[in-house]
């Protein structure tokens, strides 16, 4: 599975920016998708994540702001973030949970985007 994200760019604390992440590949074994962010100097952490049956979940700091969500027909899983903060200013990943034809899981992850959140 490969992933393409896009989306990112600069943004003024308030403002909203949606994320895209285009699956190819052996989309048909994806389990679960979701997204990552890395601030600078600090570790990547979970942001939100869907499943196959279509549930979401999200990280504390972000749950009713962000809203993740997939258009089956695209490949494509969002990231909408509404009332950014400056603390939201990071890379942003997207990953892919999926299986072979064996059931050995994998992770996949696209390149990530920037979004940067000014004051």
């Amino acid at each position: 599975v490969q992933l393409q994200a896009s989306g990112g760019g600069l943004v003024q604390a308030g403002g909203s920016l949606r994320l895209s992440c285009a699956a190819s590949g052996s989309i048909f074994s994806i389990n679960a998708m979701g997204w990552y962010r890395q601030a600078p100097g600090k570790q990547r952490e979970w942001v939100a994540g869907i499943t196959r049956d279509g549930t979401t979940k999200y990280v504390d700091s972000v749950k009713g702001r962000f809203t993740i969500s997939r258009d089956i027909a695209k490949n494509t899983v969002y990231l909408q973030m509404n009332t950014l903060k400056p603390e939201d200013t990071a890379v942003y990943y997207c990953n892919a949970d999926y299986s072979d034809l064996n059931g050995r899981a994998f992770r996949s992850w696209g390149q990530g985007t920037l979004v940067t959140v000014s004051s």
